[in-house]
């Protein structure tokens, strides 16, 4: 199944080439370009999982029929309700009745994309279609359907055959306005409130982009068929390694192995990524240097990753659409302990493994922990530069230490071999970041003013105001491009990022 994975998903770069060399959208309509994405992608799907495709159809057409018939006011609590249930029964079904541990038919991994996809449109089109706009954050403004999707529409946007496989995960919005060939001819309000006239700017060519992607992709996936393979996570658990081994070992062990486990996620998710800019489809912009940005749906940030001083900062640059998209429908609406309720449903939508819930349990603990750290003791580190630079790496050994002891249960799986290794932890981050959490004074937050500064599975605020309008934010720097080209740039001095 992994080699079919592949194979389908090298033959989608291939034809996203085709697709925005022949049908891009100044040569052919938005109609052929929908359809050929979507029945592309149910192909791909077809070929690669067999009959467990029609999943994918049966999801997404029970979850539109729901939008149509519940209406705007409600649809979005039925659709999130039933999209996550029914991805659920699926890995129940998959897991306890088919091949436990196992990823031969992992169907249920195009399923989450798809459940991302359906209840990030229903919260969408009601914001926009049901709820005023002084209502809406401003995120949520920029991200608002104010009209519903066709048939047609909606299953492209759940099932083209860039995303079906890997995703990433895009708001509906992006995606209509790549079909629709809107990218690049965005207007601009002006500091006045009045829109300027669209700046003309021939497209940019992605190909530099996606060969950058591509050489990552190599590069990641021959670390993890050589490297990789010799650094098992399951290593940490066995009873002679954890007999013998002194501490220090234990820990360097812990890091590097977990370490080796990353570069499969890279591989996986850098190619999605290559794979929609082959298309024309993840353009954000241009940085002030008048160079494109291909990183509008970018699911990582690998130097941020592995360079993390903070939790924080790791899972802001970890799945990053992910996270996205559990800010939007559950953390910037949840009423009571929003940190603990992403983390549960993070939970809930990786799968039914007991070892995701360990993992996104005791996640909870170590962010509440690390915020409660860096709130209280963080200050006292910024000057001088040489004090501040020993804040960076002691917080750094101990930001790797605790993710890597957070996410083993991740990869293990099973309740049993999670609880020996933390036993042979001695429970310790759980009890110290439990202390932390009990000694220290835990500043809380206001919804609304510094939730977004401090929520542990939202993308930092930069990129935060990256996502928040499409029509505005993506592409500002463009447009400011353009308008020192036009010796008008100080009149749009505000729109720059």
């Amino acid at each position: 199944m992994q080699v079919n994975f592949v194979v389908c998903q090298l033959f989608a770069l291939l034809a996203a080439i085709w697709f925005r060399t022949y049908l891009h959208s100044s040569k052919t309509s938005s109609f052929i370009r929908h359809v050929v994405a979507t029945l592309l992608g149910l192909y791909l799907a077809l070929f690669c999982f067999g009959w467990y495709a029609l999943h994918f159809l049966v999801q997404s057409g029970i979850s539109y029929c729901i939008m149509i018939v519940i209406g705007v006011e409600n649809m979005h609590k039925y659709c999130f309700v039933f999209a996550l249930g029914y991805l659920t029964v699926c890995q129940i079904t998959r897991v306890y009745i088919f091949d436990y541990g196992q990823y031969s038919a992992d169907f249920s991994g195009p399923m989450m994309i798809i459940t991302q996809k359906i209840t990030s449109l229903a919260y969408e089109i009601h914001d926009g279609m049901f709820r005023k706009d002084e209502e809406l954050t401003s995120s949520q403004r920029g991200l608002a359907v104010r009209r519903m999707p066709s048939l047609l529409e909606y299953l492209s946007y759940t099932c083209n055959f860039m995303g079906i496989l890997a995703g990433p995960l895009c708001s509906y919005r992006d995606y209509i306005i790549f079909i629709e060939g809107r990218a690049q001819h965005r207007a601009q309000p002006s500091p006045s409130g009045k829109e300027e006239m669209p700046c003309e700017r021939a497209e940019p060519s992605p190909n530099i982009a996606v060969i950058q992607k591509l050489l990552i992709c190599g590069l990641s996936l021959l670390f993890h068929l050589t490297i990789s393979k010799t650094l098992s996570v399951e290593y940490n658990i066995d009873e002679r390694f954890q007999a013998t081994a002194s501490w220090p070992t234990k820990v360097v062990y812990l890091y590097v192995s977990l370490l080796a486990a990353r570069p499969k996620y890279y591989f996986a998710w850098t190619l999605a990524d290559a794979i929609n800019n082959a298309a024309g489809f993840g353009f954000r912009g241009y940085d002030e240097n008048g160079t494109a940005r291909w990183d509008l749906i970018s699911n990582l940030r690998i130097q941020q990753i592995e360079m993390s001083t903070s939790f924080k900062m790791f899972l802001d640059n970890w799945n990053i659409q992910t996270a996205l998209w559990l800010k939007r429908v559950c953390y910037e609406r949840a009423s009571l302990s929003p940190t603990i309720q992403t983390f549960i449903l993070s939970a809930i939508w990786h799968g039914v493994y007991p070892g995701y819930y360990l993992t996104f349990l005791t996640g909870v603990v170590m962010t509440l922990a690390a915020r409660a750290m860096r709130n209280n003791f963080r200050h006292y580190f910024i000057e001088p530069p040489q004090l501040k630079l020993l804040y960076d790496v002691l917080t750094w050994i101990m930001t790797q230490i605790a993710i890597s002891y957070t996410v083993v249960p991740f990869v293990l799986l099973s309740i049993k071999p999670s609880f020996m290794f933390y036993s042979s932890w001695y429970y310790c981050l759980h009890i110290a970041g439990i202390l932390i959490l009990l000694l220290l004074p835990v500043k809380k937050t206001q919804r609304g003013k510094t939730t977004h500064e401090n929520v542990q599975l939202s993308p930092s605020r930069k990129f935060d105001e990256r996502e928040n309008s499409l029509g505005q934010n993506s592409f500002s720097t463009t447009n400011n491009v353009c308008n020192q080209n036009q010796e008008i740039a100080s009149r749009h001095s505000s729109l720059k990022q």
